[in-house]
């Protein structure tokens, strides 16, 4: 097939990149134009790749771009998602992640019609906020966006959604758990325990009882080759994450047991010095998806246990 990737540069773009190639399909890709762009990510893999400059804001430069690429399938992954910064910045963050998917689905429709091409769109855990209930998360809860980057991600979840109940359009929306196995940054969580321990720094955990549920990135990769394959997914939410919580405590210790750090240098309740600053208010203080929707209707499951993950995860960062 072929397949356009926005934001191909990024964590989980340059991974699925990867794994469509591996699976022998074409791949181009949009990447912001900006006067310098960190190539790191795509290594290997780049002189497989089309690389088209695209500023996603822009309609004109968006439908271009799609006429060009002709693809059979779009995986909208583009956005600014560090949620604290989404606080510092909300105005950019809505720009790029509302308006971009706009122009993506707009473009999608008026080039390829609504029955055609198939958008495959990032939403996030995010989405649901703050719930009431202490159960993983089903597709049919309200979504309660409760900083400026899930609100973003709840419009292009809901946008993406209205398009397929209007128009029939052939669309996906994924809403994935925190992954982890980054290679180039270190500034999320599970990576910034593991840089931190291994050069034997102090770590800081600003909310030690919020819980969360993790998945390697491969399984994250997979969620999205799956709602590619998946007739049966068109115009579907899926779930796709660990479906076990864990504390930011337990997470953390978790990862200092595979290093052999000292949990004296833990430090409970407090965050980084110069950290983002985030409302407490804000923050869910629970959020674990249930991914029994995705098992039976894509035939996802988690092939990576999460230790595993981690250890190749440590492994990489030693080096």
């Amino acid at each position: 097939m072929r397949t356009l990737v926005t934001g191909i540069t990024g964590f989980i773009g340059s991974n699925l990149a990867r794994k469509l190639l591996e699976d022998e399909h074409e791949v181009t890709g949009l990447i912001q134009p900006v006067i310098s762009r960190d190539f790191r990510s795509i290594e290997g893999i780049k002189q497989h790749v089309k690389i088209l400059y695209c500023d996603i804001k822009d309609y004109s430069s968006v439908r271009d771009s799609l006429r060009r690429a002709n693809p059979d399938a779009v995986f909208h992954l583009a956005s600014l998602s560090p949620v604290r910064l989404s606080f510092e910045h909300p105005l950019e963050v809505q720009k790029t992640n509302v308006l971009g998917t706009v122009n993506i689905a707009e473009a999608v429709r008026d080039l390829y019609g609504s029955e055609n091409t198939r958008l495959i769109a990032a939403s996030t855990a995010e989405v649901y906020g703050i719930q009431p209930a202490g159960t993983p998360f089903t597709e049919d809860l309200r979504l309660e966006p409760s900083s400026p980057y899930a609100v973003s991600k709840a419009h292009l979840d809901m946008y993406l959604r209205m398009l397929n109940q209007v128009y029939g359009s052939n669309v996906v929306v994924m809403r994935n758990s925190n992954t982890f196995g980054r290679k180039h940054d270190a500034g999320f969580f599970t990576e910034y325990l593991i840089t931190e321990m291994l050069s034997g720094n102090d770590i800081y955990i600003g909310a030690p009882d919020s819980i969360r549920d993790y998945m390697y990135v491969d399984d994250h990769v997979q969620g999205y080759m799956r709602a590619m394959q998946t007739d049966e997914a068109k115009g579907q939410v899926f779930n796709v994450g660990g479906e076990v919580g864990y504390t930011n405590r337990e997470w953390a210790i978790k990862i200092a047991g595979l290093l052999n750090f000292p949990l004296n240098k833990l430090h409970l309740g407090e965050y980084p010095p110069g950290y983002p600053k985030r409302p407490i208010t804000s923050d869910q203080p629970y959020l674990v998806l249930d991914a029994s929707k995705a098992k039976r209707v894509l035939g996802w499951k988690q092939t990576v246990p999460l230790e595993e993950g981690l250890i190749r995860t440590i492994n990489f960062w030693k080096k």
